[in-house]
């Protein structure tokens, strides 16, 4: 019965007052990303983990949204009754650390030094046993990247053969914003270190990542769930299979180097340059680590409908509009709160995604290439549900022209600038300044390039499939700064992210109609998105068409 209440609560809320209660406005957009957002990040749906009962409630929700508006499904499941569905199965392994394992540094002369866990360092656990055990000697490989376009390999002067690779998390702040982020990826820096025959990797703090994401928030959470998909020998995906042996903090980070040859101060400054040469050198101790881990398998779906093209040739194209709908569900309490409810991250975006659906129904001009709605699950544990889906999507791969991505857009301040991430690397981004440029919006430079933005939401999965992409985020001007780093500081994944926020459900409306105009554009050009010539990420990943 109080399940029943808190449902009945939830979808009343959701819906009451009308359009004329969405900021006192009798925008349609408004009133219904407001409706969306109001029943998606309820208390109801326990913060919408992958795999909860809570994101298949969230699930149900948007294909039943989508049926409404008139998409057609395209998943791999059947319903009931043998018909089609909007829902794409996505298999995943979960898994955790059960404990705080144990980690310990041994000297040369024999003496051992324990460190300490939620001081020292954090563990997660392996996809792939239930425990890890390494003994090994230490060698320090700065920003553990090896770039050739930059002439840089910071493996270059040590052996790390047998041994475990020591990293910062990061790259030099020279790098270019996008390319940054790529080098930033701790896949690239696992599988850079298995190729150099480490038998493990361990991440080490900087001053920069501890403003960013600080070590306390990463102990509180040290046991949520992770996850990566299943293949069809039910076999977890790992782009790398090299065991990631945990997390150091900057305090721990003076025990891992105590003896060294090259102070940690030193170090330290270099990889804080804008050059960021960081010497390479064995350190003067080994370390013993043993991780417990659990694992489980998880199901959990993708949700997919098409708004299919009118064009005779181009309809067999699709580009793709993503977002994700899962949140971190519920953790540790923060101020007697433990559901995460994630209203900015992503009720905001899944909302905006239906109300671009939306407005493509109500256009009465279909586009000329089809357009797929991509709802997809476990962005939270690694971009996992869009990776699934670009690995093995629902229509041919070759058909996917481009992706656009909503994730996360800040909607306290009536934003008058945008970030778009990957624009300008292929002909998306004539595309997206010309419609924002007829909207009256600035397209600004990524404000915040220490972040790595650019790998962190679903667009980048599409990136790696070789699809030119853009990811829009809401810009620093007009108070943006103050709302962003507001939010992150006091609400980013926090129970504070909830609908007590001051929402601009209008501002929403607006940004629902840029990404509208946007794929609108993209989906009617008689000319496929293509990557530019000579462009980073076209070059590592573009496949024939």
């Amino acid at each position: 019965m109080k399940i029943k209440q808190i449902l009945c609560g939830a979808i009343l809320a959701a819906f009451a007052g009308g359009p004329a209660s969405a900021q006192g406005t009798a925008d349609p957009s408004a009133a219904n990303i407001r409706a969306h957002m109001s029943f998606l990040a309820s208390d109801l749906l326990q913060g919408r983990e992958a795999g909860t009962p809570g994101y298949d409630i969230a699930a149900a929700y948007v294909a039943s949204q989508m049926a409404q508006l008139g998409l057609m499904p395209r998943g791999d499941r059947q319903g009931a009754a043998g018909e089609a569905s909007y829902f794409q199965h996505v298999p995943l392994v979960a898994y955790r650390a059960t404990d705080q394992g144990s980690l310990a540094l041994k000297n040369a002369a024999g003496m051992v030094t324990p460190l300490v866990f939620g001081e020292d360092y954090v563990v997660r656990g392996e996809p792939t046993a239930g425990q890890t055990q390494l003994n090994a000697p230490l060698v320090f490989v700065g920003f553990g990247i090896v770039a050739p376009e930059h002439k840089r390999d910071d493996y270059k002067g040590v052996d790390v053969r047998g041994k475990i690779a020591v990293a910062f998390i990061g790259a030099p702040k020279s790098f270019q914003t996008e390319e940054r982020a790529y080098y930033t990826d701790a896949r690239g820096k696992r599988a850079a270190a298995l190729a150099h025959g480490a038998v493990g990797i361990l991440f080490v703090n900087t001053p920069t990542r501890e403003k960013l994401a600080p070590f306390a928030n990463a102990a509180r959470q040290y046991a949520s769930w992770a996850m990566t998909w299943r293949g069809a020998d039910g076999a977890p995906f790992l782009p790398s299979p090299l065991p990631s042996v945990g997390t150091i903090s900057l305090a721990g980070a003076a025990k891992l180097f105590a003896g060294a040859k090259i102070p940690l101060a030193t170090v330290m400054a270099a990889a804080e340059s804008e050059a960021g040469a960081v010497p390479a050198l064995p350190l003067a101790q080994s370390l013993s680590v043993t991780l417990h881990s659990e694992l489980k398998p998880v199901e959990s779906e993708n949700i997919v409908g098409v708004i299919p093209g009118s064009d005779p040739v181009l309809k067999d194209q699709y580009v793709v509009l993503s977002a994700h709908l899962d949140h971190i569900g519920i953790t540790p309490p923060v101020n007697g709160d433990s559901i995460n409810n994630g209203a900015m991250d992503n009720a905001s975006g899944t909302a905006i995604t239906l109300e671009v659906a939306r407005l493509f129904a109500a256009s009465g001009k279909p586009p000329r290439r089809s357009v797929l709605f991509l709802i997809d699950t476990a962005e939270e544990k690694g971009l996992v549900g869009a990776d699934y889906f670009a690995r093995n999507p629902t229509v041919p791969a070759t058909a996917i022209a481009a992706d656009v991505d909503l994730d996360m857009p800040v909607l306290t301040y009536d934003f008058t600038d945008v970030v778009a991430f990957g624009a300008d690397r292929s002909s998306i981004g004539p595309a997206v300044r010309k419609v924002a440029e007829g909207m009256g919006v600035r397209l600004s430079p990524d404000p915040m390039p220490d972040e790595g933005i650019f790998t962190r939401s679903d667009h980048y999965r599409f990136v790696q499939q070789g699809v030119p992409a853009v990811f829009l985020m809401t810009g620093f001007a007009n108070g943006g700064e103050k709302a962003f780093t507001d939010f992150m500081a006091n609400n980013y994944h926090k129970p504070s992210d909830d609908l007590s926020q001051p929402i601009r459900y209008d501002v929403g409306a607006k940004f629902a109609r840029l990404n509208y105009a946007i794929t609108r554009e993209l989906a009617d050009a008689t000319a496929r998105p293509a990557w530019n010539k000579g462009d980073f990420f076209g070059d590592k990943y573009a496949k024939p068409r």
